[in-house]
């Protein structure tokens, strides 16, 4: 009998030994913290990896994640400068630094979620409110509509990028800047949209075509205008040419003039001379009267083609 009772209290004491060494040992994984608490206090804190000791009963361990955490906000409605809504869908990269810190303010991934979405929602609504819905929706402005993750319009390159960047690194810096009270790093936060409400989507959308129509037509007057200056240009300098070539020929007509008129005189600068001149020029008057149907002609008596007809 009391072998028995010894082999049974053996059995016992060999069981609370294996369950007191499994309490007491736990193993720590690369990618996350371990914190050992007692009495509701952290008494140690380790990010090494493997089989670490503890306290078996009075010592608890809470696991915390060392890796970049992705928190997907819902999207929420924020008020731009001009008080206009707009719907901002984004998200936020972020890790735990400080494992005691962040145990004893939030305690939780689930309480660090809701304490995130909180400070990026207001960082999201102080800043936005500076910047105006065209700003934001035009594709010249700080941050169109649409951004990585968006296929709506409004995505342009270039200056719009870079305005996107600064807001964003605005936003980040100020929710990083709130986060680190709770032992948590911000790595990142990025807009994935925005997006306009149902109710004034279409009338926005409106009012940017009618903004475009105005550029486009404004770019065609412009257009217009130059080009009639253009032309009033070249018509100048065609009316120039002209003028001038016209003054040229009627120069150069004078001068041929000039000189026939200056042969012509040399040519029949004697009396016998002129005098055959005038009788050719008579004859070219006669030939020049005879080509219609009437042959007659009434010479003078002293026509000098008469006393050459008649041989006097």
């Amino acid at each position: 009998m009391k072998k028995k009772i010894l082999t049974a209290v053996t059995v016992i004491i060999v069981i609370l030994v294996v369950i007191c060494a499994a309490s007491a040992v736990y193993t720590v994984s690369e990618d996350e913290y371990a914190c050992t608490i007692r009495f509701s206090r952290i008494i140690n804190t380790t990010g090494e990896a493997g089989l670490h000791v503890k306290v078996p009963f009075l010592d608890s361990v809470r696991k915390f994640p060392r890796a970049v955490m992705l928190y997907d906000i819902k999207p929420s409605e924020v008020l731009t400068a001009d008080k206009q809504n707009m719907t901002v869908d984004s998200y936020v990269l972020w890790k735990i630094v400080d494992p005691v810190l962040f145990y004893r303010t939030l305690g939780s991934l689930t309480v660090a979620e809701q304490r995130l979405d909180a400070l990026t929602y207001s960082a999201l609504k102080n800043i936005m409110g500076t910047v105006a819905q065209k700003d934001i929706i035009n594709e010249g402005g700080t941050a169109g509509i649409g951004s990585e993750a968006s296929g709506r319009p409004g995505d342009p390159d270039g200056d719009d990028a870079a305005g996107r960047s600064e807001l964003f690194d605005r936003i980040a810096s100020n929710v990083a800047a709130l986060a680190t009270n709770y032992g948590i790093s911000i790595v990142d936060i990025k807009v994935k949209r925005f997006d306009l409400p149902e109710a004034n989507e279409q009338a926005v959308y409106a009012r940017m075509i009618s903004e475009r129509n105005q550029i486009a037509e404004k770019y065609s007057a412009d257009g217009e205008y130059e080009a009639s200056i253009i032309r009033n240009n070249v018509d100048k300098q065609v009316n120039i040419i002209i003028s001038n070539a016209e003054a040229e020929a009627a120069a150069l007509v004078a001068k041929g003039e000039k000189e026939y008129m200056a042969r012509l005189a040399a040519a029949y600068n004697t009396a016998d001379k002129k005098e055959f001149y005038e009788f050719i020029l008579a004859l070219e008057a006669l030939k020049a009267s005879l080509n219609g149907s009437d042959k007659t002609v009434i010479l003078g008596a002293d026509s000098p083609i008469a006393r050459a007809l008649l041989n006097k």
